[in-house]
């Protein structure tokens, strides 16, 4: 007798939330076109803003990432692949399935498993913060960083040559304003699944999540 496979294999990737424009969706082989709630997604589909624009994803996976500023990426299973701008991913606490979370970059991988990061990709940089949790980074020139939360990796890409360093701590109060700060984590219809965890490891509260 065959067994159903798990409702959480069955689900289609969706836009969940869309509370800034400019945010586009491109499905493979379609036009682009302006994104919107409830919108079902597919493999290879293109999702991009523009400042002040930004959206929230949920993949067929469970996992959700918000995006926003001038970004740009592109949907591969339980993988994203950044490309750039600004995204920040979690895994709601609690899921059974615990395949890693994967945000790829054209740098780096980093891979979570029931935390929160924040990427931020630009022609001069690349950021990779732990908002919670342990976060795993493996670069595309073979070192590899654990983050733990409140930690970061920052990359300058104004360099001839591309040079990791360890991830260093961010202080309190920057990470108290970043928090309150933060249009990915402030200001859309629900808060973040993991917000609590983040207040409670940190210390800090968001401001209008």
């Amino acid at each position: 007798m065959l067994q159903a496979a798990p409702a959480v294999l069955a689900r289609q990737p969706k836009v969940i939330d869309v509370p800034d424009r400019p945010a586009f969706v491109k499905l493979p082989g379609k036009k682009e076109t302006s994104a919107r709630s409830g919108q079902n997604l597919v493999e290879n589909t293109l999702l991009r803003t523009s400042k002040p624009g930004r959206m929230q994803i949920m993949l067929g996976t469970g996992r959700q990432f918000r995006m926003g500023g001038d970004a740009l990426l592109r949907l591969k299973g339980s993988t994203v692949q950044l490309q750039k701008g600004s995204l920040i991913g979690w895994i709601k606490p609690g899921l059974t399935n615990r395949q890693p979370f994967r945000i790829q970059t054209r740098l780096a991988t980093a891979s979570i498993q029931g935390t929160t990061v924040f990427i931020e990709l630009t022609d001069e940089k690349l950021k990779i913060f732990s908002w919670e949790g342990e976060v795993k980074v493996s670069t595309t020139s073979g070192e590899s960083y654990t983050l733990q939360g409140g930690k970061q990796l920052l990359v300058d890409l104004n360099q001839p040559t591309i040079s990791w360093s360890p991830p260093v701590k961010i202080t309190a109060a920057e990470v108290s304003r970043r928090l309150t700060k933060s249009r990915l984590i402030n200001g859309f219809s629900t808060p973040m699944d993991t917000l609590q965890d983040i207040e409670r490891e940190l210390g800090v509260k968001a401001l209008n999540p």
